[in-house]
């Protein structure tokens, strides 16, 4: 909370030395297009979320519905380092997710191809950081790479478990259930 006997800043050399180290413009450019991909990723999720409430089985749902939640955060986290680095946010244009999968296993494949997708932008991010010998970034972006890595197993892992269910059997409820605790 702001004092109310606190005075604004006016010592102007203090903004122009930040304003001098402004984000480079091409980082910038594939950054604002990572927001948009992690949006859509939220976007991707919450149609997935839904497909599976019109299954009736909302453990998936919900499975899906905190993965979107953490997605749109993604998105948020490289909005704020945009700032953070006096660089401009421009936002995109998300496009339309599918709504309709043959099944549950179709789900979770098209989420690993996403997410090795997601891996595969976020690395060449990275790349463009190094190249640009700018540190900061490749800091912030390890964050990410780490992240990749979680998001792989975890649709691997479901995909796995999946492959040992029948499709119309009590597993199947059980394994919806048990992705109902999902945080």
């Amino acid at each position: 909370m702001v004092s109310a006997n606190r005075k604004p800043n006016t010592d102007n050399r203090s903004v122009t030395r930040i304003k001098e180290n402004v984000m480079d413009k091409k980082l910038n450019e594939i950054i604002n297009d990572q927001i948009k991909n992690e949006l859509y990723s939220a976007y991707l999720y919450l149609a997935m979320a839904a497909y599976f409430e019109s299954k009736n089985f909302p453990g998936f749902a919900h499975w899906m519905k905190v993965q979107a939640k953490e997605e749109f955060g993604h998105a948020m986290k490289f909005y704020d380092y945009v700032f953070d680095t006096n660089g401009r946010v421009v936002l995109q244009s998300i496009p339309q997710p599918p709504t309709d999968f043959a099944s549950t296993m179709e789900v979770f494949e098209k989420t690993l191809a996403h997410e090795k997708e997601v891996t595969k932008l976020i690395n060449n991010i990275y790349e463009e950081a190094i190249e640009l010998n700018d540190n900061a970034a490749t800091i912030f972006l390890q964050w990410f790479i780490t992240e990749q890595v979680e998001e792989e197993k975890n649709a691997t892992v479901i995909i796995e478990t999946l492959k040992m269910i029948k499709p119309d059997s009590a597993g199947m409820i059980m394994y919806d259930h048990q992705l109902s605790k999902r945080e």
